[in-house]
This record gives structure tokens, sequence and C-alpha cells, in this order.
């Protein structure tokens, strides 16, 4: 029997890759983290692929792991903060995966993200300022993407456990 995939989505910071990681140890699935995929295909980090090629040539590549991994069956996969923003990528996923939304109030992203220098669309001296407007413009565009939505501001294990009850 195929299992269905499942694609963890939210903001930035909100900690898909490691309840990603986690969720897919518990239900014995392979992990892909949607970044390292690409970065692995491209032989760069997304820092430099938007340094080098731009964010539009990014988003193209986002767009085609996108449809290659929802070719597979029974894998966990955390999305990009913009991957699933994108209506052809919500697509491509809904037909072999259940998106869940890994919600987590700006505050808490503000906090987690406060040291991180590794975030192209917030390396810039507004950085708290650029980090609400985007949060304010994605955050619809996820809970509109979402099957399934679970509350991230408790420890990772937790949030494991209520994707798991969820699904």
């Amino acid at each position: 029997m195929k299992r269905k995939n499942i694609i963890l989505c939210g903001f930035m910071g909100c900690g898909k890759s490691t309840v990603g990681s986690l969720l897919a140890r518990k239900l014995g699935m392979s992990f892909i983290d949607l970044d390292k995929y690409i970065e692995r295909k491209e032989k760069k980090s997304v820092s430099q692929i938007f340094a080098d090629s731009g964010e539009p040539y990014f988003r193209d590549l986002e767009r085609q792991a996108a449809v290659e991994l929802s070719l597979k069956n029974g894998i966990v996969i955390a999305a990009g903060g913009g991957t699933l923003t994108f209506p052809e990528n919500v697509e491509a996923f809904r037909k072999t995966g259940r998106i869940v939304l890994l919600d987590l109030p700006v505050e808490s992203i503000a906090n987690r993200l406060k040291n991180d220098t590794t975030r192209p669309l917030l390396n810039r001296p507004d950085k708290d300022q650029a980090m609400k407007e985007l949060y304010d413009k994605r955050m619809p565009l996820y809970k509109s993407a979402a099957d399934i939505t679970v509350n991230a501001d408790d420890s990772p294990m937790q949030v494991c456990r209520s994707i798991i009850s969820e699904i």
C-alpha cells in the first residue's frame, strides 16, 4: 500500500526541519528537507543561489523539486518557507500528500531567528519589519494550503504527537 507523503509548511524558523526529521523517524518514513534537496542538486547553499541567480531562479528550482518529490510516496517533506505560497506547488504536493501547517506566532519566530543570518529574505537592516510583513503576507496562503494545522509553539516531540494524532 502506498503511504501518503506528509508535507510540513510554515514560516521560516517554525521548526519544519526539526519536526520533520523527528516525525519521519517516529513513522518509519524517509525525511527530505526541500531546501537541502535543492542545495545538493545545485551544489550551492540557498543563500548562494539567491545571490548568484536571484529569487525567481530559486523559485523555479523549488517548483521542479516539488514536482519531483510529489512523485514519491511515504516521505516527510519540510517545505521551504515560500514553497507553499505558490499554487502550483500546493497542487503538486496535494496529489500524493497531506499538508501540515506548523503554526507559530510571529513573536516566537522573531525570537528563534534573532541571531540567524542564513535567511536571504531577512538579511537586511529592517529585519524585524521585513519578517512581520512577509509573515502577514504568507500566513493566509499557508492556511489555505494546509489540510491540518498544529500549534508549533510546543517542543518538537509534542508537535510530532499533535501531527500523528491529526493524521
